[in-house]
């Protein structure tokens, strides 16, 4: 069983195919560099990038793999949540070709693309607890199975991923974020500028990143002569340690809320074994290293797909077009794009 996977819900334009052997036959993605200019996403300016080169992703991709492409089984392609422009430019893409293949369209959800793809690289069985932390998402869940998720909570503000871009974004150092945020905290002192936790002893699932984000804002404030982001005056060690300090913070509160929901998930769900983080601030490495420690601590195995399966990717889509695929989950070619698309709402049947 081959199928193909397009995604374009945000700033890459991806595609790959993936057979049921858990073999990547090929990949292709376009990071976009238009945005960097604007510190953040453009959508408009997303759109028409995918626009110019889906055909192209496309193209390559099936010429690295080797497959005829009468040959691939299915079509998939990210059909919500994200940038509604550059999801329509991707599912109108998939439904071109499943049309004239004569072959199903997938329609399938992002979030479950970040949340089966650990099932391609590593040995994980339903149910598993993941935390999922991508973009502008972040909760904690139990996933029972291709489409079944329970959701225990979930940030009730900004997400970990978008407070790493705007704390980057104040501290200039570029987007996206997160990377530029880890490689100038190896080099700073995590206890030198005092931040808060948030709702770190709430007891429940739920996280909050707006007030740490705040805390970061108000010490950049505070090294300028009058008090204002425009004029602050940071030295290279202040950002560095900066960094470390909020870097930390956002681990501390992630690997508390998931010690919580690994406690919950042993007792409701003794046959489960796997604790599982993804997305693309899985890809940072300080924040795995700590997870880890808390998986092992609760007697659960740790997995994270590999970094480059962390940011958004053709691969996982094609890995969660598949396993929907298995299951006869298949959608008319009438399927309308999603801009918001709940994990909770996925068909499962």
């Amino acid at each position: 069983m081959i199928v193909l996977g397009i995604e374009s819900s945000c700033d890459e334009t991806a595609a790959a195919i993936v057979n049921d052997k858990k073999e990547v036959l090929s990949e292709t993605l376009l990071s976009q560099q238009e945005h960097k200019a604007f510190g953040g996403v453009v959508p408009e300016i997303a759109a028409r990038a995918h626009l110019e080169h889906i055909d192209d992703i496309i193209e390559d991709c099936i010429a690295k793999s080797g497959v005829n492409i009468k040959d691939i089984d299915a079509i998939a392609a990210t059909a919500g949540p994200g940038l509604i422009g550059g999801v329509v430019v991707g599912v109108m893409a998939a439904k071109a070709l499943a049309l004239a293949l004569n072959k199903p369209f997938i329609a399938v959800n992002h979030l479950e693309g970040h949340s089966l793809i650990a099932r391609l690289s590593n040995d994980i069985s339903f149910p598993y607890l993941l935390l999922l932390t991508s973009g502008g998402h972040c909760q904690i869940l139990i996933v029972k199975g291709v489409g079944s998720y329970e959701k225990l909570g979930s940030t009730i503000d900004d997400a970990a991923g978008e407070a790493f871009d705007k704390v980057a974004k104040m501290l200039n150092l570029g987007y996206p974020g997160g990377p530029i945020i880890e490689k100038m905290a190896d080099k700073g002192d995590a206890n030198r500028f005092v931040l808060p936790r948030p709702m770190i002893n709430s007891g429940d699932f739920n996280m909050s990143f707006s007030g740490l984000k705040t805390a970061v804002r108000k010490i950049i404030e505070s090294s300028s002569p009058d008090g204002t982001m425009e004029h602050a005056i940071l030295s290279p060690k202040d950002t560095e340690d900066l960094c470390a300090g909020f870097q930390a913070a956002v681990t501390d509160c992630l690997a508390k809320k998931l010690d919580t929901a690994m406690k919950y998930f042993k007792k409701n769900y003794p046959a489960g074994k796997d604790a599982v983080v993804s997305g693309g601030v899985a890809a940072n490495t300080y924040l795995r290293s700590h997870l880890l420690q808390t998986a092992e601590k609760n007697d659960l195995i740790f997995s994270a797909p590999p970094i480059r399966l962390c940011t958004d990717n053709g691969v996982m889509i094609a890995w969660a077009g598949l396993e929907r695929f298995q299951k006869g989950l298949i959608n008319k070619l009438d399927f309308k794009p999603r801009p918001r698309w709940p994990l909770e709402e996925i068909e499962s049947e």
